[in-house]
């Protein structure tokens, strides 16, 4: 029966998208599971002007689709709409810029929100993702990205999969059922792959800081990027880690394959690394398949700050561009753009702080543009990403600190002994004309 179902809804890429009318609400797998056949053929299509009127919501773009769906050129036919940008994003501005234009809609929202915002709010009527390929029950999982992928095949009234065999099967809440899809694609080709970044001093120093907040039996959320990775580095010498993250990461899996992580100690899904989506190389892709250590869940579920609560010792470790004498973060501007987007990261600075003996760490650079800017400023250039109210621990290479029951005045100058040295003098002077000290 299974097969049969299959059989029937089995078709080329072109095929696919041409049950896609003008004026849908779609929305586009994140990251890895952007599928490139799909997307490609809807390009053409609308290259050839045979749609129109797209309206297509996503996060965290990738070359996928930067070289299909989200080129300039395709901008009067398809209406991006980001709920977190990036260097896709950020270029489509450059240009639109130049030529007078605003091509691209920022959808402010946190992460966790991102499931109800799509499904109830703007009503997605199409899902276009990668899966691996169908069971024995026929049944297919969402990989590398249960996170909005999953809630939103639910409700949309076309779901189009594009079947890859390089799609990790992934245990968890992440299956789909092929009595759900619309249309399948066969493509198999690798998966995007994000190369790790080299760590620099800096990097290293925030990660033995942390590492140093960081007991044994604790839960981890980290995100991507160098000094993230120089915290997992750091904890090697630890025992009996868990994980419950948005994201799981090169540095995570290098965690689980040690033995540092083996979820003994959770009290939420013990034995279990829980995630919602995952980005990294092709050890990290190899280390996700048919994991029974590792479950896929919803990021409605992974980052609902009353779940995250539940992971006894809890930590949260997220990066930020800047904070302000207050201790409020703006994680997602730079230079008078928006730079990324708020993401998960308010969901777990709460989530982990409720949590029983959880720590939330905010952690930055104290410096940025070859040291010639300070990250610790004293008004914020963009939107609040995490408020002061709820900051807890910000760490720089020079400490950390710990603003919790702090007042105003020593919170700004507990912030200002975080700052490069050369930095400190202006930013005291800022607190004073504040009235802060």
């Amino acid at each position: 029966m299974t097969q049969a179902l299959y059989a029937a809804r089995l078709m080329s890429a072109a095929e696919a998208v041409a049950l896609i009318p003008s004026g849908a609400r779609v929305a586009m797998g994140l990251g890895v599971s952007q599928p490139p056949a799909i997307l490609k053929a809807l390009a053409d299509r609308a290259e050839a002007r045979q749609v129109e009127g797209l309206r297509l919501y996503y996060l965290l773009s990738t070359a996928i689709a930067g070289d299909t769906v989200l080129r300039y050129d395709l901008m009067d036919r398809i209406q991006p709409n980001s709920l977190f940008y990036g260097k896709v994003e950020r270029a489509l501005e450059v240009q639109a810029r130049a030529d007078g234009r605003r091509v691209v809609e920022l959808i402010p929202t946190g992460f966790q929100q991102t499931p109800r915002l799509l499904t109830h709010e703007i009503g997605v009527d199409t899902l276009l993702t990668t899966v691996s390929p169908m069971d024995a029950e026929g049944y297919f999982s969402f990989g590398t990205n249960t996170d909005y992928n999953q809630p939103v095949s639910r409700t949309a009234k076309r779901v189009i999969l594009e079947v890859n065999p390089h799609m990790p099967r992934v245990f968890g809440d992440c299956t789909i059922h092929v009595s759900q899809v619309t249309a399948l694609v066969e493509h198999a080709v690798p998966l995007l792959q994000v190369p790790k970044a080299a760590p620099q001093p800096a990097d290293t120093l925030i990660g033995g800081i942390i590492a140093g907040l960081i007991e044994d039996g604790s839960t981890l959320q980290m995100g991507i990027g160098a000094l993230p990775d120089a915290v997992c580095a750091a904890l090697h010498d630890h025992r009996d880690l868990g994980i419950h993250t948005e994201m799981m990461t090169p540095g995570l899996v290098a965690l689980m394959k040690a033995g540092v992580v083996n979820g003994a100690r959770k009290s939420l899904h013990p034995g279990k690394a829980v995630f919602a989506f995952c980005m990294g190389d092709q050890d990290t892709y190899d280390h996700l398949h048919e994991n029974p250590d590792l479950e896929g869940h919803p990021v409605s579920y992974t980052n609902d700050p009353a779940v995250i609560a539940r992971n006894d010792r809890m930590i949260s470790v997220n990066a930020t561009l800047e904070i302000d004498l207050h201790g409020a973060c703006c994680s997602e501007y730079l230079n008078g753009s928006q730079f990324t987007g708020s993401g998960g990261q308010l969901d777990f600075v709460r989530g982990a702080y409720r949590s029983d003996g959880g720590r939330s760490i905010i952690a930055c650079h104290a410096t940025a543009a070859k040291g010639t800017v300070s990250r610790i400023v004293p008004r914020l250039a963009g939107p609040v990403t995490t408020p002061r109210n709820d900051t807890h621990i910000v760490v720089t290479e020079y400490g950390r600190v710990d603003l919790k029951g702090l007042g105003s005045s020593d919170r700004a100058m507990a912030l200002i002994g975080l700052a490069h040295p050369d930095f400190r003098d202006g930013l005291q002077q800022a607190a004073s004309q504040q009235g802060l000290i």
